[in-house]
């Protein structure tokens, strides 16, 4: 394959991620333009994102699964004509369930899409970038929010919220095309980042244990920062919303800043980011009626958020005990479940105790998930196979 076709084919795949999350959050933006106009309360239009993410988190390793022996060519080019076609669907939609059905046909082509999306992307490349080639990926996925979502918001305020809805199939139709031109058919087995590079099944429990529990400890807090902006920091809901925009934007220089150092320091940074995770979601909880601390912990908060999952997701890639698409999809759809299970707590939390008791249990969540890493490494049984890889790791670390 020529160096200037795969560029162009990470290229289509960073397009569809940032396409696939801006569709996923749209509605958040969009719900009072589509309630008064589907006649549905703000609450049924939320369940467009709950939903989607439920069905992320069920449906991933599941499909995965079924279509493991398809070549991925074939799988990325019908996930990329579920999203144009979903889109379109989702546009034209007069009744809020015909909405709901097209919300959920895209979610069942990300459920898939970032299963197969990981191995293809960095089998364009050699090993030793693939952190930076993951890191590509996350930015590209961090910016619908900074980007994606703010800039549809916009254009639905002003042209309807339908517009916004179906911009996303403009661009996967051009990523469509991309993938179905230029990637070559394979059986997937032959990919050389189709098996883990350091297969370890007890690593694998351990990662996908603390991302499960990084994600909870996260949106038991993240779902209701708005509330407690306004109601612990006393901020303005103009300033909210510029935080709000700050937040996104430490995300995506989170990941920007992890996915080029991830090759060197693959385990350091997953643990580094949990932690700061951590720090920022009990900085708030303990300081965060401080405007000036609020920010602070708002902005490291923000900023471990996003490399939370990418380096979860890079962590897959070598220690998955089989096939590196169904670790990514198990990844996937236990990090999707501890959303919806976070932004559950955070409601069960809210009626006994005011919105800073979120933040400090998703501050304890996350520094649970902490002690999972850091324990696994200290406990890590020797033996001279292990002693090897251990001097390996530690030399990138």
């Amino acid at each position: 394959m020529r160096p200037a076709h795969r560029w162009a084919v990470l290229a289509a795949l960073m397009l569809a991620a940032f396409t696939l999350n801006t569709a996923e959050n749209l509605p958040a933006g969009l719900l009072e333009l589509m309630s008064g106009d589907l006649r549905v309360s703000v609450s049924a239009v939320g369940l467009l994102v709950t939903g989607y993410g439920a069905t992320v988190a069920v449906a991933s390793l599941p499909l995965a699964h079924a279509v493991r022996s398809v070549p991925r060519r074939h799988v990325l080019t019908g996930l990329l004509a579920a999203l144009v076609v979903s889109s379109l669907v989702a546009a034209l939609a007069t009744s809020y369930w015909v909405l709901l059905a097209a919300r959920l046909l895209t979610a069942l082509a990300q459920a898939v899409f970032w299963a197969v999306m990981g191995p293809v992307a960095v089998g364009l490349f050699p090993p030793e970038v693939r952190g930076r080639v993951v890191g590509a990926l996350s930015v590209a996925g961090s910016l619908a929010l900074v980007l994606g979502v703010p800039a549809g918001t916009w254009l639905g305020r002003h042209s309807g919220w339908q517009v916004p809805v179906a911009v996303p199939a403009a661009l996967g139709l051009v990523s469509l095309v991309t993938v179905a031109v230029l990637l070559p058919t394979s059986r997937p087995e032959e990919a050389s980042a189709a098996y883990g590079t350091h297969p370890d099944a007890r690593r694998f429990g351990i990662v996908l244990t603390a991302g499960a529990l990084s994600a909870t400890g996260a949106f038991t807090g993240f779902t209701y920062l708005v509330k407690f902006l306004g109601d612990v920091s006393g901020f303005p809901a103009g300033a909210v919303n510029v935080l709000l925009v700050a937040f996104g934007l430490a995300c995506l220089a989170g990941v920007s800043v992890t996915g080029a150092l991830l090759d060197r320091f693959p385990q350091a940074a997953l643990t580094a980011a949990v932690g700061i995770q951590a720090v920022g979601m009990l900085g708030l909880y303990a300081a965060g009626s401080e405007p000036v601390a609020a920010v602070v912990f708002l902005t490291l908060m923000g900023g471990a958020l996003g490399p939370v999952f990418m380096t979860t997701q890079n962590a897959m890639l070598y220690c998955a005990p089989g096939r590196t698409d169904i670790a990514l999809a198990a990844n996937s759809g236990l990090y999707n479940a501890g959303i919806a299970a976070g932004a559950a707590l955070g409601a069960l939390i809210l009626p006994l105790a005011d919105v800073r008791g979120a933040f400090l249990a998703g501050g304890l969540l996350t520094t649970g998930a902490c002690a999972v890493l850091l324990g696994g490494r200290l406990l890590r049984p020797a033996g001279p196979e292990r002693a090897g890889e251990r001097r390996d790791r530690l030399d990138r670390a």
